[in-house]
């Protein structure tokens, strides 16, 4: 039912009730078994051991539990645990997180009125918001919350605030007319109220005509519970990874094993030897690593006024390539704020934005002094015709009130008046905001007790009622001539995306009628105000910084196309040939339609939750990753099924921010840029360690396989095998994970999220780096046991040396896409101290004489670190002076 275009009498007729009775028990309890209770209804809960269970499903997971069992039994108990706790650690954060990803339909529920005053049987009553039905006539007030989706029938100044719901922080203020076009969205129903949303002022009545999942708000619910969350490239890439490096470590393990016994090795003796290349070859310190790399990743961003509430989703910014982005408060500062005043038949302009009270009125690029005509007036009109005050919060300026009220106030504070200015003046008589009349007025009298009517509100209701203007010369007739150039002064504030509001007074002498009807007639004019939510200053540079790293930025907002065009304009964000689509012009389009036109459409104007699904989805599915902001109820759906959704912090209501998997502490798009930036760097050191370590596990496994297929004894010994693991793997690795951004990282444009882990030549490094840390350990441990066959245990302890060494200095040349020569190599300090701790535990196990029986090694001369450390050295060296 289009409820908006019934009148009262045609919609008590429909629902069968009268609103000076309200319903009967009878009714009511048919009506619940009807439509049911009014609450919003939720998915079934998952069991908290199931959700812990599933954590563990994963195939890398599965085989890191085998690997456990398999270090267990051959007695490294020490592997075994650090396996285990890596497992459980893993299983713990998985479980959290999934946990709290599912509150967002809990959190909708909190948005509901808990208790409602309901007209039953001729009667006013309060009861529990679930229990109202379809046909109660409920009433609200200033600071409720609406229980229900309501016609309204009956308003005493009556606004509320639908910002969770349409995006818009404007209260928007309710009639009870009829509305008779067809297609409204929710945002331009302005007889309805809406459930969940708030009174800001005045009151109201209305009938209930939707309950539960049946109001905009249970429509937002049911979006966001049937939409399916999107696996991040990260998620996807490491399973991709994990299941290539069990398969080739598990192939390569039993072509050593087999090669061995062919070659007459005793088949225990290789059992073992397979059994601890395995472990050492199938890096089960990754997914620690990954999930280290991208805490430390977290707390950088925490410092950057970001918080990551999943760990993924820094690094799946990094291959954003649109960012959908809310317009106010994010875009803009979210305070409506004075940029021009026409007066004189001229326009000043007003320096300062938001609700700071520093700022200048200029004209011609001069200040305006305190005697400029009219001026005066017309700021202490503006400040007395308002119910705004301004209070200091955390060291900066808030409104209390309306923001365009608060937007007049702060304009008269920045041309000098104070609160106490107010004092000599009492209001006598309010006619408040309505929007049939778009006007307000007061009348107002000082301590001599004259009088003066203020009026103001919309141009064209001030206009007609206006038979006068203040010019510089006094009061004067309104002439046609200058109802024209006010005009025109209107039309140019509005193609600047300016409010308008006029203002005008009359005065009152003691025998005039304080009647309504009589008041606001024979104004003199004074002057418009043009108001805007000014952008935020740094926006601009960020989405040119986003424009230059091949990211394209989206405005989507509930505002007005030519408001949201204009602000566009300024940040950059519309190109000459950018479309601008209405929501109505969306609504008609088919989804194949709307995919064809997304690239060329860079601004969405009067937008509803279903449009931003619909939006989100085009550009995902012309292969885009999605970066979706907001601050609303009415944003949470389209930010669960973007690639990436990020809340506002500051505006930004619980259920969006549960949805969410970035909050934004400052509401600020140009937070949005380091986030960027920071993605980018963790996945590209995500990329760096797994280049470190599959190098260093490659090289593990093919000195094995090749003394295999020459005949020679095992140059290393299982324990040896298992401390290169531990050694290398652990620090080095994670060093890389906290590795600086390369100076170029946000000039290039997003990765391609299809491209594999081993792109951009990171297999061919791996393969080309392993092959030649295998071939010099097996160089000088064939030198070693050459010089000495019947010492292998000096042999097993120089190749033990070149193995680990060579892993250490390739360490190095990990840290650029380019060359080790590209980049200071002592920049990373942590890389230095885990390089140099990992050399320490090495030389413990040739130099410790309790140990070396354990570890199967002797003490070694200096000769023998020339010939290690050249040998360790040689595949780093070799590539250095090529970019592959």
């Amino acid at each position: 039912m289009k409820w908006y275009q019934l009148t009262t009498e045609k919609l008590e007729e429909t629902l069968q009730v009268k609103s000076n009775v309200g319903l009967g028990e009878k009714q009511v309890a048919k009506r619940r078994q009807q439509y049911g209770e009014n609450v919003l209804a939720a998915k079934k809960k998952i069991p908290g051991w199931i959700l812990f269970l599933k954590q563990f499903q994963d195939f890398m997971v599965l085989v890191l539990l085998a690997a456990t069992l398999i270090a267990g039994l051959l007695g490294e108990y020490i592997d075994a645990i650090a396996i285990m706790v890596i497992v459980l650690i893993n299983g713990i954060i998985g479980y959290f997180q999934e946990q709290k990803a599912e509150n967002s339909l809990e959190k909708l529920k909190e948005l509901s009125a808990p208790i409602a005053s309901v007209r039953r049987d001729g009667q006013w009553v309060k009861i529990p918001s679930k229990d109202i039905v379809v046909g109660d006539i409920v009433r609200f007030t200033s600071g409720d919350r609406v229980p229900a989706d309501v016609r309204v029938i009956k308003t005493t100044s009556l606004e509320t605030e639908e910002s969770a719901l349409t995006g818009e922080s404007l209260p928007v203020a309710k009639h009870t007319k009829e509305i008779r076009m067809d297609g409204l969205e929710a945002q331009d129903q302005v007889n309805m109220a809406f459930m969940g949303t708030l009174v800001t002022r005045g009151s109201g009545e209305g009938i209930v005509v939707g309950t539960g999942m049946k109001t905009v708000m249970g429509q937002i619910a049911t979006l966001l519970d049937n939409t399916k969350k999107t696996i991040t490239p990260l998620e996807m890439k490491l399973a991709e990874l994990g299941k290539i490096l069990i398969v080739v470590a598990l192939f390569l393990t039993i072509l050593v094993v087999g090669a061995g016994i062919f070659q007459g090795h005793p088949m225990y003796e290789m059992f073992l030897a397979g059994v601890s290349l395995a472990v050492a070859a199938i890096p089960e310190g990754l997914p620690a690593i990954v999930t280290v790399a991208l805490s430390l990743g977290v707390q950088r961003m925490i410092k950057k006024k970001a918080i990551v509430r999943k760990l993924s989703a820094v690094e799946t910014l990094g291959c954003a390539s649109v960012i959908c982005s809310d317009k106010t408060g994010t875009m803009t500062e979210n305070q409506m704020t004075v940029k021009e005043v026409y007066i004189n038949g001229k326009t000043l302009y007003v320096t300062g934005d938001g609700y700071q009270t520093q700022g200048d009125f200029l004209s011609n690029q001069k200040k305006v002094e305190d005697s400029h005509s009219n001026l005066k007036s017309m700021l202490l009109y503006g400040m007395l015709c308002n119910h705004a005050s301004i209070s200091t919060k955390k060291g900066k300026n808030v409104v209390d009130g309306d923001p365009t009220d608060g937007a007049l106030l702060v304009a008269a504070y920045k041309f000098g008046f104070h609160e106490n200015d107010k004092q000599p003046f009492r209001i006598i008589k309010e006619i408040p905001f309505d929007s049939d009349r778009k006007r307000m007025s007061v009348v107002i009298e000082d301590d001599n007790g004259m009088r003066l009517l203020i009026t103001k509100g919309a141009p064209d209701m001030l206009l007609p009622r206006s038979s006068h203007i203040q010019t510089k010369d006094g009061k004067t007739i309104l002439t046609k001539e200058q109802s024209k150039q006010t005009e025109q002064a209107m039309v140019g504030m509005a193609e600047k995306a300016l409010r308008t509001i006029a203002i005008g007074f009359r005065v009152l002498s003691p025998s005039d009628s304080l009647d309504t009807a009589l008041l606001e007639e024979d104004l003199t004019l004074i002057g418009l105000y043009g108001l805007m939510d000014p952008p935020r200053k740094e926006v601009k540079a960020a989405v040119r910084e986003c424009k230059e790293a091949g990211i394209k930025t989206v405005m989507i907002t509930g505002d007005h196309a030519h408001t949201a065009r204009a602000i566009a304009n300024h940040l950059e964000i519309l190109p000459e040939s950018g479309k601008v689509l209405e929501g109505k012009e969306l609504t008609q389009m088919s989804d194949a339609e709307l995919v064809d036109t997304i690239e060329d459409t860079y601004v969405f104007a009067r937008v509803t939750p279903e449009h931003k699904l619909r939006i989100v989805n085009a550009f995902q599915e012309k292969g885009h990753i999605v970066a979706m902001t907001g601050d609303g109820v009415n944003d949470a759906p389209a930010m669960k099924a973007s690639d990436i959704g990020i809340a506002m912090g500051i505006s930004g209501t619980d259920v969006t921010k549960e949805a969410s998997s970035l909050v934004l502490m400052d509401d600020n798009f140009a937070t949005i840029k380091s986030a960027i930036q920071e993605g980018r760097n963790i996945y590209e050191n995500i990329r760096k360690f797994i280049r470190y370590l599959l190098a260093s596990n490659v090289g593990e496994i093919l000195v094995m396989l090749f003394a295999m297929l020459l005949g020679l004894p095992l140059p290393l010994v299982p324990v040896q095998i298992l401390w290169v693991n531990l050694v290398t793997d652990g620090l080095p690795a994670m060093a890389l994970g906290v590795d600086q951004a390369e100076g170029d990282v946000m000039k290039r444009g997003p990765r391609n999220p299809r491209e594999g882990i081993f792109s951009r030549g990171l297999g061919y490094k791996i393969i080309s780096r392993g092959i030649l840390i295998g071939v010099v350990t097996l160089i000088a441990f064939i030198v070693a046991y050459q010089n000495d066959p019947s010492n292998l245990v000096y042999a097993q302890t120089i190749a033990f040396s070149t193995l680990v060494v060579a892993q250490l200095i390739h360490v190095f040349d990990c840290r650029s896409e380019k060359s080790i020569f590209a980049r200071n190599l002592f920049e990373n300090r942590y890389l230095i101290l885990a390089v140099l701790s990992s050399m320490l535990l090495l030389l413990v196990v040739i130099y410790f004489p309790p140990i070396q029986p354990i570890f199967h090694t002797v003490s070694l001369s200096v000769v023998d670190w020339c010939l290690i450390v050249g040998l360790g050295a040689l595949p780093t060296v070799l590539f250095g002076f090529t970019k592959r």
